[in-house]
């Protein structure tokens, strides 16, 4: 009985220490990690400075960790802070930076008018991917992946990916502008509707898919035309738009015969209906030379008709409606 119980124990302290680290005991270090680790150190893609260290090798547990990883407290020059510091290889800390300087800020300005100063991330973590216990090593596992969770804006403003990929209009499009434009940095992109893992984040990586390292994940699919301009193109133009979250103004007032087209609205209602009110005050019709009426040579005279006698009108077919080029709904 007593064996027993001392054998329960250690299975049950050992799959604590599994269900810790969601280690998968058959995996084994893919030999590019480190290649591409000492690549990045001899292009010196990473500049240490006061926001981003270097710091002690991770060795472990298990084939877990970096030779050379990297403590960031902030990116974008000291501009971006991190809600919480990053630790990240080497390789993936120049992409973090190409796509906030290139897609991240630009898309801030065009939707909010003002710079992202602040995002909620994650990084190392030594698991399995969706935090399962005994699947493959998550690219966390390595410090070659980057979770993002919020965005806080310089005055303040917060757009979580949870709420603001169905959120407004202006968080929606900003929220679609990044990921769409990491899709460019990083081999797996996911995002909200790519699976039940990812609702409330966006997952960034650059993990190898395939020995060359030329294939992209990137979910879910999405039809969105992006709002920015073109690598290199000055942001000054549309700096002067307003922003998107802004109430558009109330537009001009217009005639009444704009709106009514094909003349069914009686002579009486166009002059005394509600709408009439809202309206441009009237303007003088331009002034006609004065002519004696005579009917067309081939208008027969008409005939008195009764005063109830009135003939139906027949009504023109309405004009189809035009589909609208952008919904501001979600998008997938």
């Amino acid at each position: 009985m007593r064996r027993g119980i001392v054998a329960f124990s250690a299975l049950t302290l050992f799959g604590l220490g599994l269900t810790g680290c969601a280690l998968n005991r058959f995996e084994q270090r893919e030999p590019w990690r480190n290649q591409a680790e000492e690549v990045c150190l001899a292009q010196k893609l990473v500049r240490p400075s006061e926001d981003i260290q270097p710091v002690k090798e991770i060795d472990g547990p298990g084939v877990c960790g970096m030779v050379h990883p990297f403590r960031v407290t902030r990116l974008a020059g000291g501009t971006v802070a991190l809600k919480q510091r990053m630790t990240l290889a080497c390789p993936i800390i120049p992409e973090v930076e190409a796509w906030l300087a290139g897609t991240v800020q630009p898309a801030a300005e065009v939707y909010f008018g003002q710079p992202v100063v602040e995002i909620n991330s994650g990084s190392y973590a030594c698991r399995g991917r969706n935090n399962q216990v005994g699947a493959k090593l998550s690219e966390h596992a390595f410090g070659n992946a980057v979770d993002v969770m919020s965005f806080r804006f310089a005055d303040g403003y917060v757009v979580t990916v949870k709420g603001g990929w169905r959120g407004t209009e202006a968080e929606q499009g900003f929220l679609r502008e990044v990921f769409l434009g990491a899709c460019n940095h990083f081999t797996t992109v996911l995002a909200p509707g790519s699976n039940v893992y990812h609702y409330d984040h966006l997952h960034l990586d650059l993990a190898r898919h395939d020995p060359r390292g030329l294939r992209r994940i990137c979910k879910p699919l999405i039809k969105y035309e992006s709002r920015l301009p073109p690598p290199g193109t000055p942001l000054s133009p549309i700096r002067k738009k307003p922003p998107a979250w802004q109430p558009a103004p109330d537009p001009a007032p217009i005639d009444v015969e704009e709106d009514d087209p094909y003349g069914l609205t009686p002579t009486s209602a166009r002059e005394t209906g509600t709408r009439v009110a809202r309206a441009a005050a009237p303007r003088p019709a331009p002034a006609q030379p004065a002519q004696a009426y005579s009917p067309p040579p081939y208008a027969p005279s008409p005939a008195p008709r009764p005063a109830l006698a009135a003939e139906p009108r027949a009504l023109p077919e309405p004009m189809p409606l035009a589909s609208p080029t952008w919904s501001s709904g979600p998008i997938y």
